[in-house]
């Protein structure tokens, strides 16, 4: 499937900002299931310096360096990609129990399996994710009814959480919104001894029936990917939507918690209070990119 995706985001200060310095994580990463077709990133005011590289992740960054006085800042990324659905998993994985000991001979996989500057120890999280995991039980059982079942007792709302909301706090309240969700899954997962990394995306929404969809009205989203066994390797869950993520989930990229791939961060000189505002907008083009 081939989406367009149009990221906007705007910033209005009630005083200039002196100088900024912003670090973006905006354009789609390019994997064997999505292919990055058209990606661009552009800002206004155009930035004094604009630097682009890799992160440790692999995931496209790009720094903007600003040293006019400004009271407005907006960043549009607009990129068409064709995605996928990732592999299915294995109808046999290994014990969920043996995925720590297999995943400590990989470097790129055991770093997901300790604590993150996000997402410290909870043991609350072990718990509430420990009956899907008993004694014997293969990985993928596990992860199968895990994801079916965790919308059971979990609520979106809007509003009741933050960027930096602790897992604790969301199994209180037993709400939240993707990224809440994503954190709680991760965080249990690892204390369980299955690597788990944070996803960071967008998902393709679709309008009541008889509705129009609206301009803008899409979000940033975020899932999980978890790593069970050497055949099946790293798996993703949206455990949002209870499901398996498909060819309706474009990945932007990955790291150990929400912070390692936040769409964007800076840090400004002035500017005093401040007001932001997003937009996306995925959908299918009706003509594609030459």
């Amino acid at each position: 499937m081939i989406y367009r995706v149009r990221h906007v985001t705007s910033y209005a200060y009630e005083a200039p900002v002196e100088m900024a310095t912003h670090l973006l994580h905006l354009l789609p990463r390019p994997l064997e299931r999505q292919r990055v077709l058209k990606a661009r990133l552009t800002s206004d005011p155009v930035p004094t310096r604009r630097e682009e590289s890799t992160d440790h992740f692999g995931n496209h960054t790009a720094w903007l360096y600003l040293d006019r006085p400004h009271t407005r800042f907006s960043v549009t990324a607009e990129s068409v990609v064709d995605v996928t659905s990732p592999p299915r998993m294995p109808e046999v994985t290994p014990p969920w129990a043996s995925i720590r000991e297999a995943a400590l001979g990989h470097p790129e996989v055991a770093e997901f399996l300790f604590p993150s500057p996000s997402l410290p120890p909870v043991e609350a999280a072990r718990d509430y994710f420990a009956p899907y995991f008993a004694p014997g039980r293969p990985a993928g059982q596990a992860a199968l009814e895990m994801i079916a079942r965790f919308r059971d007792g979990m609520a979106f709302r809007a509003g009741v959480t933050t960027v930096s909301t602790p897992v604790e706090e969301v199994l209180r309240r037993r709400a939240g919104v993707c990224q809440d969700f994503a954190h709680l899954m991760i965080t249990g997962l690892r204390m369980l001894g299955i690597p788990a990394r944070y996803v960071s995306g967008y998902v393709r929404t679709h309008p009541p029936p008889g509705g129009v969809r609206r301009v803008g009205a899409d979000q940033s989203h975020a899932w999980v990917a978890a790593w069970l066994g050497e055949e099946a390797g790293w798996v993703e869950m949206d455990p949002t939507n209870s499901l398996f993520v498909e060819e309706e989930h474009v990945v932007l990229g990955w790291g150990r918690d929400f912070g390692d791939v936040s769409p964007l961060l800076g840090v400004i000189l002035g500017g005093g209070h401040h007001s932001v505002s997003v937009g996306v907008d995925m959908d299918e083009p009706e003509v594609l990119p030459g």
